[in-house]
């Protein structure tokens, strides 16, 4: 309701994974890249983790655009709550592979000759799974089986696993370490910095049709950061309620003090990690602590002679046969 309003053509700040509005940092292109290369090269396990709100998903579906103008077969499974019928249902599904039996025997032999026909004619299949932390050991097992599927030389399927950082942790189970070990290829999405925050914002809204107008102060676009801590799905939500606000009160800029208001209504005027913030009496001790290590510090250093002096001092003297 507010596009009129600011200039705009579409909303810039969905919270949909939408690959026209990744924003390329750093990490995100050599995240892509890494994505990519494990597929072309035909690795088999390729592991794309990040924080809850990072762009995993809007990285997949860049990579998914990629993948299909370069023709290559994909299944994609975003559902990660199912057990190993349903995953072998819907990857087949996707893939387009007609199995009439319910048997798991016959689905792979289905996939198998489907794959090899792929590998003979130089085609690729992917399989690329979000949200894999949720799926539980035996299908993570089900899914390490699929890359036996394989020439003497080669993987016919390459798969992409992505998830929250616990899906790294999972991956540490003893059950799992057979899994953990052919995972060839790791990559993450990070958190936004300052500028990039910044530039996120700034990128956005240009991609949404802004001609140039300044919609977000300087001040606004540092708080922000500093509410979000980086984390583009928390910008998405700040910087769209904000704008609805600003339309609401009729106000061309967003402001600063819109953007705490918000920060405040979503409950993300959280303070720092407690391991990160003392409390007025620790610091006050860490404060005492630090005075009395410098005063230490500033002493001068005894001499080798003092040093045996004072050393002398401290030995113990015999008096009458008692030790002193």
């Amino acid at each position: 309701m507010y596009k009129k309003f600011f200039g705009l053509h579409a909303a810039p700040f969905s919270v949909n994974p939408d690959p026209r509005f990744l924003f390329w940092t750093r990490h995100a292109q050599e995240a892509l890249a890494c994505l990519i290369y494990g597929i072309q090269s035909r690795r088999g396990f390729v592991l794309l983790t990040g924080e809850v709100g990072t762009g995993k998903t809007t990285l997949l579906n860049k990579l998914l655009d990629w993948l299909r103008g370069q023709r290559v077969a994909t299944a994609f499974i975003f559902n990660s709550q199912l057990n190993v019928p349903e995953l072998f249902d819907y990857m087949l599904a996707d893939f387009g592979i007609q199995c009439e039996s319910r048997l798991k025997s016959q689905a792979l032999l289905s996939l198998y000759y489907w794959l090899l026909n792929r590998y003979k004619a130089g085609e690729t299949a992917v399989l690329i799974i979000d949200e894999a932390q949720n799926l539980s050991p035996e299908v993570l097992e089900e899914i390490r089986l699929l890359t036996n599927l394989e020439t003497a030389t080669e993987k016919l399927l390459q798969i992409v696993l992505a998830g929250q950082p616990e899906l790294e942790q999972k991956l540490n189970l003893p059950q799992l370490r057979q899994l953990k070990q052919r995972i060839t290829l790791r990559c993450k999405t990070q958190s936004l910095a300052a500028e990039e925050t910044r530039a996120y914002v700034v990128e956005r809204l240009k991609i949404a049709g802004a001609n140039g107008q300044s919609i977000f102060t300087p001040e606004s676009l540092d708080a922000v950061h500093r509410y979000t801590r980086g984390i583009p799905r928390l910008i998405n939500l700040l910087c769209d309620h904000a704008l609805i606000s600003s339309f609401v009160d009729q106000h061309k800029q967003v402001e600063a003090a819109l953007i705490e208001s918000v920060a405040r209504e979503f409950d993300l005027l959280r303070p720092e990690p407690a391991e990160q913030i003392a409390s007025k009496g620790e610091l006050a001790q860490v404060l005492q602590n630090l005075a009395l290590l410098t005063e230490r510090f500033r002493r001068p250093v005894p001499s080798l002679g003092q040093a045996g002096d004072a050393e002398a001092k401290l030995q113990p003297r015999v008096v009458n046969g008692d030790e002193k």
